[in-house]
């Protein structure tokens, strides 16, 4: 239970919010509000910019058998600076006709912001899918002690309900949400066009979000991975922010090779907004190819 609990204060959403041990280290710059659209098949799909975390090279979160030497090579290579790592915070809005589905809230920066960008109300969102509940993906959820999505359904895995109940750090957001939360099993659909997909290792009912218009998919992968960077070149390291690590590199090299095979479109909540692309091969490891779909 404690590997799925390094929790602590980032910033105060109700009565308490906290977050990852490690975000809450990072420098948080000030939050700007994006809205990035596109179509997939007959529904509109927009990427919501909520936070972005400049988090210290220093083998606390990424290659944590590994030293920061080794990390920095990865990131100099990529032509990215060699001190830091950075993160984004983003969601996914998902409209069918008057459906609306919002994957994710991030930590409550600039979420709203980015909705209203969007042209989408607090109160029109029907439904919430979460990936899993750690504070940077539930945190959106809270407003000054309310609902901040009064008339939505929160729908996660039974798994991931489960722990979240038994995790004090959130206990203020699971009170507020207890009677909006319906869970299900993953592998069956949980929305219009909506499947979920059980993703291990991150907590114990991470899941995923195929999402699919006549031909088209797109594929929400959560946690699966964070750095665009680190996590493609080497997989197989472990990272602090995941609860079961070894189950979390399988299920990390396992899905990085199904996405090159299949060639769907991903949307990844941590790489750089809007965080949509596809996952290539490269050698023996894997590299991002963002689109310009989303503009």
């Amino acid at each position: 239970m404690s590997r799925f609990s390094s929790l602590a204060k980032l910033l105060t959403v109700a009565s308490c919010l906290v977050c990852v041990h490690t975000l809450a280290q990072a420098q948080m710059p000030q939050q700007q509000p994006q809205a990035k659209s596109f179509k997939l098949g007959s529904l509109d799909i927009v990427a919501l910019h909520d936070a972005q975390f400049v988090q210290p090279n220093d083998s606390k979160i990424f290659g944590l058998d590994h030293s920061p030497a080794e990390v920095a090579a990865l990131l100099s290579a990529a032509g990215a600076p060699t001190d830091t790592v950075t993160l984004s915070v983003d969601a996914l809005l998902v409209r069918s006709g008057k459906h609306i589905v919002l994957i994710d809230t991030g930590v409550g920066g600039a979420l709203q912001g980015s909705l209203e960008k969007a042209g989408v109300k607090p109160d029109q969102i029907d439904e919430i899918l979460l990936t899993h509940t750690h504070p940077d993906h539930i945190g959106g959820l809270v407003i000054d002690g309310k609902l901040a999505f009064p008339n939505a359904t929160i729908r996660m895995s039974e798994a991931e309900w489960k722990f979240a109940k038994t995790n004090e750090k959130i206990a203020p957001i699971v009170k507020l949400i207890t009677n909006k939360v319906k869970t299900f099993t993953p592998g069956g659909s949980v929305a219009p066009g909506i499947t979920s997909v059980s993703l291990p290792g991150h907590t114990p009912g991470h899941v995923g979000y195929r999402i699919t218009s006549g031909k088209e998919r797109l594929f929400d992968i959560g946690d699966t991975v964070h750095s665009s960077i680190i996590s493609l070149a080497k997989p197989d390291w472990a990272v602090s922010f995941d609860g079961d690590k070894p189950e979390a590199e399988a299920n990390r090299s396992k899905t990085l090779s199904s996405l090159v095979k299949s060639h769907e479109l991903i949307f990844a909540p941590h790489f750089p907004f809007p965080g949509v692309g596809y996952i290539q091969a490269e050698g023996d490891h894997f590299k991002w190819d963002p689109t310009e779909k989303a503009d």
